[in-house]
């Protein structure tokens, strides 16, 4: 079963309903498949304090129900399924969704976003938005004057160490090797803070806290013969050791980095082919906020836009 539309939109974050909503409004008649996890990374957040236009905050699902709607407003046919192959060797590209249909476009927006790494431990699940977070930047206000633990040992960590210094009375970093593979000026800037304080050679093995977190249990030296059991107070616990870009499936006709993330054009949402656009956390290592997602999702629409006029010129 074979279904042609003009625009194709894969994926539901800030980046994919914004794009969304341009395109609807540009009457490109936009098709949008959600994914595995309509609304993406964000409905996971509790508050959102910091996008723009909701003075007094709001919670990651009701600023993307508020994104949804406003893309049905204009027409964006939204459905649930997840794009699982695709062929961009030539116009119109044909992607397959959920195995079984194919839907051929003019146009494709990747905005597929990318996925936190976590160590893996039932606690995380557990003080999932209680606690727990993948990003220092989204949440990190929510913990002034309190401890936070970092876990991770490179630029990002120190990076997210750094910022929560700022807002935290205390930051402790917690590092299985014993040493950082951050830059040196990361590790410098880390070392000269009083408030950040690094356990070098401990692995995390558990959080505890009545519904929400109040300590961590590590193990120092973990398998050595002197191994040592340590618990920390905290009140957050930060992940900082990386994020997986969701762009397997374009991996054999979109150029990516080492990571995974989509390379674009510089400044722009344009990929190395024709017609297809990258927008949101799947091509952007740095920011990964859900404001420059909304805004990288109005560039990919736009460029769309001009790419499809051109086409039918």
């Amino acid at each position: 079963m074979t279904e042609k539309v003009k625009c194709l939109i894969i994926g539901s974050g800030p980046a994919g309903y914004t794009a969304a909503i341009y395109a609807s409004r540009a009457n490109l008649s936009p098709v949008l498949y959600e994914g595995m996890q309509p609304g993406g990374q964000l409905t996971t957040t509790t508050e959102v304090e910091n996008f723009p236009g909701y003075p007094d905050g709001t919670t990651g699902p009701e600023l993307m129900a508020d994104l949804r709607k406003q893309a049905e407003r204009f027409g964006t046919d939204i459905r649930f399924g997840q794009a699982t192959a695709t062929d961009l060797s030539k116009a119109p590209y044909r992607v397959t969704i959920d195995g079984e249909k194919v839907i051929e476009a003019d146009t494709i927006i990747i905005s597929t976003g990318a996925t936190a790494k976590y160590l893996g431990l039932p606690d995380e699940t557990k003080y999932a938005g209680s606690g727990v977070s993948a990003c220092a930047t989204c949440d990190g206000f929510f913990y002034r004057n309190l401890k936070v633990a970092v876990v991770g040992g490179g630029d990002t960590a120190c990076e997210e160490a750094i910022y929560l210094s700022g807002l935290a009375s205390k930051v402790y970093m917690i590092v299985r090797k014993p040493y950082l593979r951050a830059s040196k000026i990361m590790q410098d800037r880390v070392f000269k803070n009083p408030k950040i304080e690094v356990l070098f050679e401990h692995n995390a093995v558990g959080l505890t806290g009545d519904k929400v977190v109040q300590g961590a249990d590590l193990i120092k030296r973990m398998g050595e013969a002197d191994e040592e059991k340590v618990h920390i107070e905290i009140d957050g616990f930060f992940l900082a050791i990386g994020h997986t870009p969701n762009s397997e499936i374009f991996k054999p006709w979109i150029k990516t980095d080492e990571v995974g993330y989509i390379q674009t054009k510089p400044g722009t949402p344009i990929t190395n082919v024709p017609g297809v656009f990258a927008a949101g956390d799947v091509a952007d290592s740095h920011y990964r906020q859900a404001v420059t997602a909304a805004g990288s999702g109005c560039q990919a629409a736009i460029e769309a836009e001009k790419y499809l006029s051109e086409l039918y010129s």
